[in-house]
C-alpha cells in the first residue's frame, strides 16, 4: 500500500523539487499539495486520508506552527514532518510543541527523505544529526527553553526574518542577503523594517545585539 503523502509549502518551486525527490520511491504517492495551512485544512476537509504531510513553517495565511497544531487536533492520525531551511532553536521548540512528528532542512536528499517519512510512520522521529543534537540541547535545559517561548512570543519574529537577521548578524549587504534567500533587495529592506519594529530597535548593530542577548540568533 502507497504513502499518501501531502507537500505545504508557498513556493511552487520547492514542492517540484520535493515532488521530484518522492518520485524515486514507489512506496510513497503524493496525493495533495497545498500553499499554506489555510489551504491545507480546507482541503483536507475534503479529503483527510493522507499518512503524513511535508510541511513547511514560513508560510503566509498560516504558517506551518499553527497548521500543524490545528491538523494534530483534528486529524490525530496525520504524521507531520517539518521540511524547511531554518533549523533555529525556537522554529524546532515551536514546532515539536505544535506536535510535528519530526524535523527536516529542505536541503535533505531523496534517500535521507524517504529514510525519514518511513521513520517517522513506524513511530520514530526524522531529524537530521545538527536537529537531533539541538533538540536534546533544548530538553536539557528547562531555562533556555521557557526563554524560547518568551521571546518568540516578546518578538514573533518570522522564520523569513530570522534568516535575514542571521545574516545581517554574518556583515552581509542587502544585495547579498537578497541573493543568498533569493528575495529582492527591497524585500530584504522591508523584513529588516519589520525587524527593528518587533525588536524595538533602529540600526542593524542594535538589532544584532539584541538578538544575540536574547538567543534569537
Amino acid at each position: 500500500m502507497k504513502i499518501r503523502t501531502a507537500i505545504v509549502d508557498d513556493n511552487s518551486f520547492l514542492i517540484h523539487a520535493v515532488k521530484e525527490k518522492l518520485s524515486f520511491f514507489e512506496d510513497i504517492q503524493v496525493r495533495l499539495t497545498a500553499t499554506n495551512g489555510k489551504d491545507l485544512l480546507e482541503k483536507l476537509e475534503q479529503n483527510s486520508r493522507i499518512d503524513l504531510i511535508l510541511m513547511d513553517i514560513e508560510m503566509p495565511v498560516m504558517d506551518g506552527i499553527e497548521a500543524t497544531q490545528l491538523v494534530k487536533q483534528r486529524y490525530p492520525h496525520i504524521k507531520i514532518v517539518m521540511l524547511t531551511v531554518f533549523d533555529n532553536d525556537s522554529n524546532i521548540f515551536n514546532a515539536i510543541r505544535a506536535g510535528a512528528d519530526g524535523y527536516l532542512l529542505k536541503d535533505v536528499d531523496p534517500d535521507k527523505l524517504h529514510a525519514g517519512i518511513l521513520q517517522t510512520l513506524n513511530g520514530g522521529a526524522a531529524m537530521n544529526p545538527a536537529i537531533a543534537l539541538k533538540t536534546l540541547k533544548l530538553l536539557r535545559s528547562p531555562e533556555q527553553l521557557n526563554n524560547l517561548s518568551e521571546h518568540k512570543e516578546d518578538f514573533a519574529l518570522s522564520e523569513r526574518e530570522q534568516q535575514v537577521l542571521e545574516q545581517l548578524a554574518s556583515g552581509l549587504s542587502y544585495t547579498v542577503i537578497a541573493k543568498n534567500l533569493i528575495l529582492s533587495p527591497s524585500t530584504v529592506r522591508k523584513h529588516i523594517e519589520n525587524i527593528y519594529k518587533k525588536l524595538q530597535v533602529h540600526s542593524k548593530l542594535e538589532a544584532v545585539s539584541k538578538a544575540r542577548k536574547h538567543n534569537i540568533i
